[in-house]
């Protein structure tokens, strides 16, 4: 037979494209419809292992792709909303998850993917309502995803009379270990494993491979779905790139042991096609089910020792920024308010030391340009603010009791503290964002700008640094000294906005420079007035 291979390739290629096109959209979808809520489902859903599986069972089926779980899932480690220990369970549910593509995918309902795509179509154009057009977007995914399989599968069916890759499927029968490595690679280069899992359900709807051929693929697909989020957790804290490495030895190990009782799930599986009168598509997705599913009950117990594995792997100690409190211990509210108070006190100095970090971090970022400062300064940011929803709500809980006149005060004071601290952090998010427009818009601040303005930033760090000593310790002199600072900040600002006019007169500096230089030192001539505000507790008075 003389096969077109031209033909072949574009309709496999297109095929494959809109292949993936639908599980995107369909995941879009799907996310939408739910409420992007995702990473609070993860977050609240984590407390144990077990919980974790669910979580990531969910999620993944929500966000059909098991790499979207695993790199939110490290996005949280590396923020520090979640524990490794946390993290392994969700990553064994999204395992499970991401299967359900694969049963989609054996529904045969081909020839109906047109008209699914034209619903969807018309539900995404001509609804304005926002809940219709998201379920009109999954529907959409839905018909793509079976019209690309539908073209994937046209362009395979010449394959079966290429000699060449018969030879092929006979070497991964015969040699396992070489259908694993094409699974992988294949996976690594389409960054889906769905998209190869259906590729392999297409070549068995074709007879152009056989099932024993199909299942190392099918366990190297599982392999090469982890590189993605090794590689999200490139330059990300130790944590997640522990996260990241639990995923690879947890779905490595499964394979290693499946693949040593090939011969034994091979026959398993081709009963079962006999039993439940499965087609190949249908097959290939129980084979994945099943294989992913046992891997999850015999790894679970071992989740200790996972965690503790990729320990010694990956030492070092783990830097990530912890956006939940480390003091705030809600059995002190009613049993004992003034601990309570003392506790809500120790979090409030932490979150303090914290905005102190993120200023270091911006001032950092506006030298260097390095955007792992600027992550990073971000990251605190969302910690800081956070930190001030958790520690707000656990002070007005504690307003309900019974104070002291001066424990009340020492409690409004905090409240007020709290509130100052998360301004700083929009003050200093507010700094990165104008030197990420100066870097990508390549605007030049003069030297004698970034002298005053490094000048500017090392006043108003020492000054927050003194103002949450003086809270921390309720030192009145460290105080004192923050009411100084501040007005030289003051003078400063208006010092140096004064030398920016004469140098932009003077054609020294242009406009977009001295837009960028006014914001900033305005950002921090208000980070020294919140700093004045903290100190209002120790001195008894406001200014």
């Amino acid at each position: 037979m003389d096969v077109n291979v031209q033909a072949m390739i574009f309709e496999f290629i297109g095929g494959l494209g809109i292949f993936l096109l639908g599980i995107k959209y369909m995941g879009e979808g799907l996310q939408k419809t739910a409420g992007d809520r995702l990473q609070e489902i993860l977050d609240k859903t984590t407390s144990n292992p077990f919980m974790g599986v669910l979580a990531g069972i969910f999620v993944t089926v929500l966000l059909q792709t098991s790499t979207g779980t695993t790199v939110l899932t490290v996005g949280l480690v590396n923020a520090g909303f979640m524990t490794l220990r946390q993290s392994i369970g969700v990553i064994m549910g999204a395992n499970i998850g991401t299967t359900m593509t694969a049963f989609i995918i054996g529904i045969e309902i081909k020839e109906y993917a047109l008209p699914i795509l034209a619903v969807g179509a018309l539900m995404l154009f001509f609804l304005k309502n926002n809940k219709l057009s998201n379920i009109g977007l999954t529907i959409f995914g839905f018909g793509s995803l079976f019209f690309g399989l539908d073209l994937m599968g046209s362009g395979l069916k010449p394959l079966r009379e290429v000699q060449m890759f018969h030879d092929l499927t006979l070497s991964m029968s015969e040699t396992p270990i070489l259908g694993v490595v094409i699974g992988t690679v294949f996976t690594v280069i389409v960054q889906s494993s769905s998209a190869t899992i259906g590729i392999l359900q297409s070549l068995m709807t074709e007879g152009a491979i056989e099932l024993k051929a199909a299942l190392p693929v099918l366990f190297g697909d599982n392999l090469g779905t982890t590189i993605t989020a090794v590689i999200a957790s490139i330059g990300a804290t130790v944590a997640a790139r522990r996260a990241a490495l639990t995923h690879v030895i947890f779905n490595l190990i499964g394979t290693v042991i499946v693949v040593s009782f090939l011969g034994f799930y091979t026959i398993f599986i081709d009963n079962l096609q006999g039993w439940l009168d499965l087609n190949p598509a249908m097959t290939i997705a129980f084979a994945h089910g099943i294989f992913n599913f046992s891997n999850t009950i015999i790894q679970f117990p071992f989740i200790g020792f996972l965690a503790l594995l990729v320990t010694k792997i990956i030492p070092g100690e783990d830097t990530a920024v912890k956006y939940k409190p480390q003091h705030l211990d809600p059995i002190f509210i009613n049993q004992s308010p003034s601990v309570a108070l003392d506790q809500a006190k120790l979090e409030v100095i932490h979150m303090g030391k914290y905005a102190i970090k993120g200023l270091e971090e911006t001032s950092m970022f506006l030298n260097n340009n390095s955007q792992k400062n600027a992550e990073m300064a971000v990251q605190l940011e969302g910690a800081l603010n956070n930190l001030d929803r958790e520690i707000t709500s656990y002070l007005v809980e504690l307003s309900g009791t019974n104070f002291s006149e001066a424990e009340r005060n020492n409690h409004s004071a905090l409240i007020n503290s709290v509130r100052d601290i998360e301004r700083i952090g929009d003050h200093f998010e507010n700094i990165t964002e104008l030197v990420n427009y100066k870097i990508s818009n390549k605007v030049d601040i003069t030297e004698q700008g970034m002298i005053d303005l490094n000048e500017m930033f090392d006043l108003t760090i020492s000054t927050v640094k003194e103002a949450i000593k003086a809270l921390e310790n309720m030192d009145r002199e460290a105080a004192l000294n923050v009411v100084q600072k501040e007005n030289e900040i003051d003078k400063m600002e208006r010092r140096y906005r004064k030398k920016h006019i004469i140098r932009l007169n003077e054609g020294a500096c242009n406009g977009a420079a001295g837009i960028v230089f006014a914001d900033i030192i305005s950002n921090l001539e208000r980070i020294g007035d919140h700093a004045v505000n903290i100190t209002d507790e120790v001195l008894g008075e406001k200014h």
